[in-house]
């Protein structure tokens, strides 16, 4: 077996710089989702004001999770993660929100990123299992499954 087209942990490296650089796209996603997080639990005011106070920093803090999650699974890759502000900003979907503070808006802003995060995340798996690349399918995966949970509690949560 030739192992010369394959990185670290055996995968082709070719298809590995693809699905990071998908990760890497990803991860600038969720830098923007995690500050916008941080935004809304700061600013949030009104008569849920505890509930959404303490659901904000729960999934701020899942975020911040995840951004480490990725960037090392892009190490792991054998590729670099992005880590700079300029990079974030030039690769996102997620646009940075401002101000928010009423809570029905931060719940449709959340949703609005969730939406963005599991099409890239189910990209990601798809590009992942072609690469045979179960570390990275294992990951989306998980978040996939939590996320969607996560957005039918919200869309209850707004009914």
């Amino acid at each position: 077996m030739d192992n010369r087209n394959n990185n670290n942990i055996g995968l082709n490296i070719e298809k590995s710089k693809k699905v990071a650089d998908n990760l890497n796209d990803l991860l600038s996603n969720y830098q923007l989702f995690y500050m916008n997080l941080r935004g809304f639990h700061w600013n949030i005011k009104g008569k849920k004001f505890f509930e959404l106070h303490l659901k904000f920093e729960e999934l701020y803090n899942d975020a911040l999770i995840k951004v480490d999650e990725i960037a090392e699974r892009i190490l792991t890759l054998s590729e670099t993660p992005f880590h700079s502000f300029k990079k974030y900003l030039d690769s996102t979907e997620i646009k940075s929100v401002e101000n928010v503070t009423d809570g029905e808006m931060a719940v449709d802003k959340i949703l609005e990123a969730l939406k963005t995060l599991l099409a890239k995340e189910r990209r990601i798996l798809t590009m992942a299992s072609e690469a045979n690349d179960e570390g990275t399918v294992a990951l989306m995966s998980d978040y996939i499954v939590e996320q969607e949970k996560l957005v039918w509690m919200l869309s209850a949560y707004k009914s």
